[in-house]
């Protein structure tokens, strides 16, 4: 009796051994998994924004553990940023991270207040801008009300034309409050009203009927192109 317990105790230490070193070698192996830093990342749907810029701003390097990257933090904090509207964060495989971007258009710069302001609404003043970004200046004051609804009505202004526009004017008049004009950097001009504005968008369709012009565009009442001399 007393060696068929010896034989047992034998068989139950090395099944024990064998367990414990299985259970060790899957804690090892776990444990360099999660050491695994960040093998590529990859930002999408940038225009102006450099991944430099968005990378500092969240202190994200490929140096860190993919795995203790919390993504949804990493979301919150790139939103905080006056350039951002919205961002998305996902882990991929092979130890991938895609930053999708959806960025905060600047639409133009306000010469009265040294400030830029974006299709949300938000601005940012002239010395605290560090994107280097072309859009519209607008030379002079325009009413709270009026400003706002310019707001509103250069966001629906296609990114192709909005470069073409090299500054804007508040030009009211006896018959229309709402009226702008627009220097293009062509040399034509283009009379709008805030109602009106998105008849801009249509510019390079109309600047090819006029076989290189040069004029003022009335887009304001009428919609009719008066010849430079």
């Amino acid at each position: 009796m007393t060696k068929k317990m010896v034989k047992k105790r034998k068989m139950k230490t090395r099944s024990f051994l064998i367990v414990l070193m299985i259970a060790l070698g899957l804690s090892f192996c776990v444990y360099l998994l999660f050491q695994i830093p960040v093998k590529n990342i990859l930002i999408q749907n940038t225009t102006y924004l450099k991944d430099d810029y968005i990378l500092d701003y969240i202190e994200l390097n490929q140096s860190q553990n993919f795995w203790l990257i919390n993504h949804h933090k990493l979301e919150k904090e790139l939103k905080k940023s006056v350039y951002i509207q919205d961002a998305k964060i996902y882990k991929k495989w092979k130890f991938l991270l895609e930053i999708h971007i959806t960025e905060n258009r600047p639409i133009f710069y306000s010469q009265n207040d040294s400030k830029y302001y974006f299709e949300d609404q938000s601005s940012i003043q002239e010395e605290d801008m560090n994107h280097f970004i072309r859009v519209p200046r607008l030379i002079n004051y325009v009413p709270d009300k009026k400003f706002k609804k310019l707001i509103e009505a250069m966001s629906n202004v296609k990114e192709d034309v909005l470069l073409k526009i090299s500054d804007m004017e508040y030009q009211p008049n006896d018959f229309d409050k709402d009226r702008f004009l627009l220097y293009m950097d062509d040399g034509n001009m283009v009379y709008l009203t805030l109602t009106k504005f998105k008849m801009i968008n249509h510019y390079h369709d109309v600047i090819k009927q006029l076989e290189n012009r040069k004029g003022i565009l009335y887009l304001d009442n009428g919609n009719h192109f008066e010849i430079k001399e």
